[in-house]
């Protein structure tokens, strides 16, 4: 393989490492990586026997269906997190109750293991938020172009710096209360 090759190759799999990480910043991924984890053990070891030098341990239990169908909601609700990052409170909530379910249901939910991957990767996609789009500057400046930054003034003015405060409760230390109310 030439160098030009290899360069070309790199170059490529650089596109696909930034196009990937663009894709992953746009919806709950680690949410739905360990909701779709937490899902595979759950799944797994109703199911799984486990051979200790002669003797044979079968896992089974009476419920290893619902073990199965809950195992399976996990993954799916953690590819629904990923594709429908919409969704992902509901697949987040559901992915919880799922977890809690499956402590009764499935081995203690997997030995832990699948209940603990569940339980976190649901809350991370519920509490996951989307990045909010950085408004530009609607003020132009005296040529016609805009930069985009705010005034000085202004970013002052929201901070509470330039003297005037946003805080409407009256206990502010402008005013001398320090942070607590008067009583009458």
């Amino acid at each position: 393989m030439s160098a030009e090759a290899q360069v070309g190759l790199g170059d490529k799999l650089g596109r696909m490492r930034r196009s990937f990480r663009g894709w992953r910043g746009q919806r709950p991924f680690w949410g739905g990586l360990l909701t779709l984890l937490g899902g595979i053990p759950i799944m797994y070891f109703p199911y799984a026997n486990l051979t200790i030098g002669t003797m044979t341990i079968r896992m089974a239990t009476t419920a290893g269906a619902g073990s199965l169908i809950i195992g399976v909601l996990l993954v799916v609700l953690g590819l629904t997190m990923w594709f429908q990052p919409h969704s992902r409170i509901f697949a987040g909530v559901a992915a919880i109750l799922l977890a809690l379910v499956s402590l009764v249901v499935s081995n203690f939910g997997g030995f832990v293991v699948g209940f603990l991957l569940a339980l976190l990767g649901g809350a991370l996609g519920i509490s996951w938020a989307a990045d909010k789009p950085v408004k530009q500057s609607a003020k132009k400046r005296a040529d016609g172009s805009d930069d985009g930054a705010p005034e000085p003034a202004a970013a002052g003015a929201a901070n509470g710096v330039s003297g005037t405060t946003d805080d409407l409760s009256g206990t502010s230390p402008d005013n001398g209360t320090n942070g607590r109310h008067r009583a009458g």
